[in-house]
């Protein structure tokens, strides 16, 4: 069959167009409800079932921590307040150390949290919003087999077998870290593309509810670091948290039998054992493999006025900063600003487009990688700490000057690639501060030591007196 939905009669105001959606993951389906409310025909192709018919759900299943980028992208669309209520907020990250303390260290200032939300739920939600526009068709178990780069015309295979030919005025990628929508731009000259498997893999557990309630404090993400390996834990709305262990893959394979897992448990995470309960580790840590996790990227994220690419299709990132789902939305409501700003102009859309976003995406790609590192390891060392204390500190006393970058990227839409830029120059300004401080106590003390000062040899109770009479005058002063 051969489908042409595309408009040829260029007289046509561009709200007929027909933008074809490949991937119907959580990026696919906002970008649907975004080009759907602009009025344009919508048409999104997905390679698996429908998620909500499905009676197993497979893929990735990592809880997702919402923050502001990604909420104000569900905003726009009028779905914030349909995620936020089945979200669960979490205020701080919870450190689990070895020998059982657990001790909080907050995201950001009082009243601002991270929210973990369920991906299949928050999908699920995002492709009935979609379909709720009447100028839009989900079209599932469509399989994209090539596409021209030319007329913009796609070929599918759907699950009966059958081929179908589409045609669309803009398709837009956003089929994932290995998009088949992206395998079109490796043959074009001066693509730039790149990607990095981390040596670490990762592995799901459930920490099932204790007597109907939560087995730990909900309201935190809970971390367990051990310097190469960590695990997270996640709260969910049934009231059980998922485990996520980070572990590189060697690691994983050395331990084989379900007493080695027990073993493992009993000496780098003794205080979850209880929780997970010691049969279902041992079974659930061999229900599957670990899976590998990628880093995506490339420039530029379009091809003339034809396609463009967003979220994991543009840049997959690790998932240490949670932002990979935010960054993902935030590109839906870029896109959306720069169509406001040019008009709806696919060829000047899409070159600015690029122009803008590849730096920040680049940015929070380099961030989430430096991070994988601070969670699992800095987050036990004091300086760390003590460097987070004195951010924290200076940022409520000077909060427009000093801004974490944590709550740069969290809990604002500060461009990624300048909150990089800006944490750089706050990071050298503070340890010079501190350098002078430590500096002037130093040469403080030496002094004192090496020439005290002649005190007067005088009683307590006089220097009171002469205390009380310098006081007097100015006594309507003194609060």
């Amino acid at each position: 069959t051969t489908m042409d939905y595309s408009t040829n009669d260029s007289k046509s105001t561009s709200k007929k167009k027909v933008v074809a959606v490949v991937g119907g993951g959580l990026v696919g389906a906002l970008n649907a409800c975004y080009f759907a409310k602009r009025g344009f025909q919508v048409e999104v192709f997905e390679s698996r079932e429908d998620i909500r018919q499905a009676k197993i759900v497979k893929g990735r299943s990592i809880n997702l921590a919402l923050s502001h980028r990604g909420r104000q992208a569900l905003k726009q669309v009028g779905m914030e307040d349909t995620i936020v209520s089945k979200g669960i907020p979490m205020h701080s990250r919870m450190i689990h150390s070895l020998n059982g303390t657990q001790s909080p260290i907050p995201y950001g200032k009082k009243g601002q949290y991270i929210l973990s939300v369920d991906r299949a739920n928050l999908n699920k939600e995002l492709l009935s919003a979609a379909e709720t526009y009447s100028n839009t068709k989900l079209n599932f178990a469509h399989k994209l087999l090539n596409w021209s780069t030319e007329t913009g015309a796609m070929t599918f295979l759907r699950a009966d077998g059958a081929k179908e030919e589409i045609q669309a005025d803009l398709i837009v990628g956003c089929d994932g870290a290995f998009s088949a929508i992206r395998k079109q731009f490796l043959r074009q000259s001066r693509f730039n593309f790149s990607q990095t498997y981390i040596p670490h893999g990762y592995l799901e557990l459930t920490m099932p509810p204790i007597n109907g309630e939560f087995a730990m404090k909900p309201n935190y993400l809970h971390i367990w670091p051990r310097n190469t390996f960590m695990m997270i834990a996640l709260p969910n709305l049934d009231k059980t948290f998922t485990c996520t262990l980070f572990m590189p893959f060697d690691e994983f394979e050395n331990v084989t039998t379900g007493d080695q897992v027990i073993e493992f448990f009993q000496k780098y995470f003794p205080d979850a054992i209880p929780l997970i309960g010691a049969d279902a580790l041992k079974r659930d840590y061999f229900c599957l493999p670990a899976q590998a996790m990628v880093s995506v990227k490339c420039s530029p994220y379009h091809l003339s006025d034809k396609c463009v690419l967003m979220g994991d299709a543009a840049h997959a990132v690790v998932p240490f900063y949670g932002q990979g789902m935010n960054a993902g939305f935030e590109d839906c409501l870029v896109f959306n600003e720069i169509m406001d700003q040019l008009n709806e102009d696919f060829s000047a859309v899409l070159p600015e487009y690029t122009r803008v976003r590849v730096p920040d995406d680049h940015a929070i790609a380099d961030l989430a990688m430096y991070n994988y590192v601070e969670m699992r390891s800095h987050v036990n060392s004091k300086w760390f700490l003590f460097r987070k204390y004195v951010d924290n500190f200076l940022h409520i006393i000077m909060p427009r000057t000093i801004i974490p970058l944590y709550t740069m990227v969290t809990f604002t839409r500060t461009r990624y690639h300048e909150a990089v830029k800006r944490w750089h120059w706050q990071d050298k300004v503070i340890n010079q501060g501190l350098l002078c401080v430590a500096v002037s106590v130093v040469v403080g003390s030496y002094l004192l030591v090496r020439y005290p000062p002649n005190m007067p040899n005088i009683s307590i109770e006089q220097l009171w007196t002469r205390l009380q009479a310098l006081k007097s005058p100015f006594c309507g002063f003194v609060g």
